[in-house]
């Protein structure tokens, strides 16, 4: 229902909109938690000024269970969507503590508002030592459309179930082994094939902290309705498509200075073929300083033109602690798929006093636009912003 990141974004360009001003106030009385943000951003460019206000309400059952409500309103100078409102209630309830019931509902009202324009969903969980099961259903209309929010579907017709089987073998150094499988399938409203994936787990946990993560298999059938872009002047084009993929990964023991995880997938990709590797690492030299670089490799052999290319994204992280109170971070990072590739943060932190912040931030780099669903500009910025926090009890 409610995504930070879709204020202050062109959600066509990804480009970033100015925002006037805001506030934010977050706090209890009694057993009720209540939050509520007011933001306003001004006209730029295409973008007309927009105000966004949000609040949410949750008061506290018994032990780990709650109800809850939130209100999403927002106003627009666009002419064609002066407003987009959206409102939920959600609940958790527990019970003989092993027992976890969720349930939610939502739906959104615009200008010339239609039917289909509700979220209903509800799971039912089980968690013990040995076992975790899952099974939930969810119904999207075509027409839910929270503005202020993110939604991974729409039209969607979803049940989805899991299984985890956990056991603790007298083998030595090995702490868990894991199995676990989950189905999920997500016709549109009409029951046209949309979305289905199964998969099979394994993994386990040893005693000083190592572990390991394989998808024995990960098969997905999906249907495209609308071009996906995903690598410049590459499309995936509209059809149904079906492929199966597979994970190795593997983290090392964190009781040492130096600790390393590597992480590999492989196997079909819409008609083509695709595989992602990743290797990150860490050295802390002193309890004040740690570094940590990390690479990304991304391989796509697809048939399309121009479908045959590589990713790679690249960092370097440090980190320094002069106090317990006052850190520095850095990160370079390198990304191929910009025309510049290179970019940097640096980061100060103050903690004046508890749950209160003061922070220095300077980037250079290509501007944020990964939520945009086209093929946005690519601009070079530069930015120093300074942040405060201040926390206090009533």
């Amino acid at each position: 229902m409610f995504f930070s990141r879709q204020i202050g974004i062109d959600p066509i360009t990804g480009n970033q909109v100015p925002i006037n001003g805001g506030a934010k106030l977050t706090g209890t009385l009694g057993r009720l938690e209540l939050g509520i943000m007011d933001v306003h951003t001004r006209s730029s460019g295409p973008n007309p000024y927009s105000n966004f206000a949000v609040v949410r309400l949750k008061e506290s059952l018994w032990a780990g269970s709650y109800v809850g409500l939130m209100g999403i309103d927002k106003r627009s100078g666009n002419v064609l969507d002066m407003f987009n409102q959206t409102g939920g209630a959600d609940t958790r309830l527990i019970f003989f503590k092993d027992w976890f019931v969720d349930a939610y509902v939502a739906g959104t009202r615009s200008p010339g508002s239609v039917s289909g324009a509700s979220d209903v969903g509800a799971s039912l969980t089980y968690r013990s030592n040995w076992l975790e099961g899952l099974v939930e259903r969810r119904k999207t209309g075509p027409n839910f459309n929270p503005e202020v929010g993110f939604v991974q579907r729409t039209d969607s017709n979803e049940i989805y179930g899991d299984l985890t089987f956990k056991v603790r073998p007298r083998i030595e150094g090995v702490r868990e082994l894991q199995f676990e499988g989950f189905l999920l399938h997500a016709p549109d409203t009409l029951d046209q094939v949309s979305t289905q994936e199964w998969q099979g787990t394994f993994r386990a946990e040893f005693n000083n902290g190592a572990y390991t993560d394989n998808d024995i298999a990960d098969v997905f059938t999906q249907r495209i309705t609308t071009p996906f872009h995903i690598y410049k002047d590459v499309f995936i084009p509209n059809g149904v498509y079906h492929f199966a993929r597979h994970q190795l990964t593997y983290g090392s023991g964190q009781d040492r200075r130096f600790t390393y995880n590597f992480f590999e997938r492989f196997g079909g990709y819409y008609g083509g073929t695709l595989n992602e590797f990743r290797v990150r690492a860490n050295y802390r030299r002193t309890a004040k300083f740690s570094i940590s670089p990390s690479a990304t490799w991304d391989r796509f052999r697809l048939p399309l033109p121009n479908g045959n290319f590589s990713v790679v994204l690249a960092s370097l992280q440090a980190n320094y602690s002069f106090t317990r109170f006052l850190t520095f971070t850095s990160i370079l990072q390198m990304d191929t798929s910009n025309t510049q590739a290179a970019s940097a943060n640096l980061r100060l932190r103050y903690n004046y006093r508890p749950d209160s912040d003061l922070y220095i931030i300077y980037n250079v780099g290509t501007q944020f636009a990964s939520i945009a669903p086209a093929n946005p500009p690519q601009v070079r910025e530069t930015r120093f912003a300074v942040k405060w926090t201040y926390s206090f009890a009533p």
